[in-house]
């Protein structure tokens, strides 16, 4: 793909029209199909890659998620940074309903 995309989003069910010009790119991978097509927007500006993580209508249980697909399209369609918000409570006591939480350490074992 020549379009350059400049933010990749992991998102939950129901998140599709967050942008302009939105198109549908469907993208096999050596690790098999990704949990959904991509779908691609501009959002202020910038090219928006967006992969619903557990498919379009939310079939794929966490455990079911192709995550090496799902990162594999990312990467070939040339994105640098990825969000990938999420909700999930937390046990910590401190951590409260509303809060926002951002991860600051990251174990890659594949290197």
């Amino acid at each position: 793909m020549n379009e350059k995309i400049n933010i990749g989003i992991f998102g939950g069910s129901g998140f599709y029209k967050f942008g302009e010009n939105v198109k549908e790119v469907k993208i096999n991978t050596p690790y098999g199909l990704p949990s959904s097509k991509v779908f691609l927007a501009t959002v202020e500006g910038k090219r928006v890659a967006f992969l619903p993580r557990h498919g379009v209508d939310h079939s794929f249980l966490p455990h079911q998620i192709n995550y090496r697909a799902n990162l594999w399209v990312m990467k070939e369609l040339g994105v640098k940074q990825i969000l990938g918000p999420c909700a999930a409570g937390s046990l910590q006591k401190n951590i409260k309903r509303t809060d926002i939480v951002f991860c600051d350490q990251f174990i890659d074992r594949t290197r």
